[in-house]
C-alpha cells in the first residue's frame, strides 16, 4: 500500500478502450512502487501537455503542471534546471511533442536533459476529433484529409537516437507489464529517457489488429550498440509492412545538460576565476 490514493476522484473522460488508461495505471504502479521504497513523490512533478493525453494530469495524484501546446519540454527542463532534486516526468502526444514541439524534443535529446519523455503516440488528433499528426500512415483518410494524407510519417525511435538521446525505448498500450518496466527505467535513467508509445485511439484509430500483427519484443538486443538499434528502428516505418520492435533500443550513460549547467560559474568573480584559470592551463 501507498501513502497516497494515487487515482483521483476527477471524472475520467477517456473513451472505453483508449490506451491512455494503460499508460496511466502503468505510471500509476511505477510511482507506487518508488514510494514504498521510501521515495517522497513530493520530489516528483508531471507536466502534460495539450489533447487527450494531457487529461492525465488530472487523473494521477501528484504535482503537476498543464502546458501548452507543444510545450512540455521547455516547462521541463526549467522545473529540473531549476530544482535538480525533482523527477520530472513529461506525458505528451504525438501531435503534441512530434509538430509543433519537435524542435524542443530534438534539443532535449542533444543536450541530455535528466528528464522522462513518455509520448502517447495513437498516431492521430482524438481530442479534435480525427485529424493526422507526424506519425500518422501515408494515405491515412481523417477529418482534415477525407482523400488520404500526401506524407509519410516520422520515425521518432530513428529521430531520437540520432538526435543524442540515451535511453530510447518503445511500447504499446496492449502491453502493460511491459510498459511498466520502461517507464521504470526510464525514471531511474540519468539523463534523458524518451519512449514512444504506440497507444491505440479506439474512437479515430483502432488498430490493435495491425498491430497485434506484427509487435515483438526485443530479448535478444544489445541496447548499447547504437547501429543495431538503428537498424531495429528501421524495420517499421510507421507506414507500411514491417515488424514492429518493442523495448529498449538504446541506453548509454553520459553527462547531463543539468549537471553541466550547476557547475557553470554563476557570479562575475566565479567567472574571472574560471577565466584566469583557463589562461594558466589549470583547466
Amino acid at each position: 500500500m501507498t501513502g497516497r490514493d494515487l487515482i483521483t476522484p476527477a471524472q475520467n473522460t477517456w473513451c472505453p478502450g483508449c490506451g491512455n488508461f494503460t499508460i496511466q495505471h502503468a505510471l500509476k504502479r511505477v510511482l507506487a512502487k518508488r514510494e514504498e521504497d521510501g521515495k517522497s513523490l513530493d520530489n516528483v512533478v508531471l507536466v502534460s501537455g495539450i489533447g487527450c493525453h494531457a487529461k492525465i494530469a488530472d487523473y494521477l495524484n501528484i504535482n503537476s503542471f498543464y502546458s501548452l501546446h507543444g510545450r512540455t519540454i521547455p516547462v521541463a527542463t526549467g522545473l529540473k534546471l531549476a530544482n535538480p532534486d525533482l523527477t520530472v516526468i513529461c506525458c505528451c502526444g504525438d501531435g503534441d511533442c512530434y509538430a509543433e514541439g519537435l524542435d524542443h524534443l530534438i534539443f532535449a535529446a542533444k543536450r541530455n536533459i535528466d528528464i522522462t519523455v513518455i509520448v502517447h503516440d495513437n498516431r492521430v488528433y482524438g481530442l479534435t476529433t480525427g485529424q493526422y499528426t507526424p506519425t500518422s500512415p501515408l494515405g491515412f483518410k481523417g477529418r482534415s484529409t477525407p482523400l488520404g494524407t500526401s506524407e509519410s510519417p516520422l520515425n521518432p525511435v530513428e529521430l531520437m537516437l540520432a538526435s543524442g538521446a540515451t535511453f530510447v525505448a518503445r511500447g504499446y498500450s496492449k502491453k502493460m507489464p511491459q510498459l511498466e518496466g520502461l517507464f521504470q527505467g526510464a525514471i531511474r535513467h540519468r539523463g534523458f529517457a524518451f519512449i514512444d508509445v504506440l497507444q491505440i485511439c479506439a474512437t479515430f484509430f483502432p488498430v490493435a489488429d495491425y498491430y497485434g500483427e506484427r509487435v515483438y519484443d526485443l530479448a535478444d538486443h544489445d541496447p548499447g550498440d547504437l547501429s543495431a538499434a538503428f537498424w531495429r528502428a528501421r524495420e517499421w516505418d510507421y507506414s507500411g509492412e514491417g515488424k514492429i520492435a518493442l523495448g529498449q533500443f538504446f541506453l548509454a550513460e553520459r553527462p547531463t545538460f543539468d549537471d553541466r549547467v550547476v557547475a557553470t560559474p554563476r557570479t562575475a568573480a566565479e567567472r574571472e576565476q574560471a577565466v584566469r584559470d583557463i589562461l594558466s592551463g589549470r583547466t
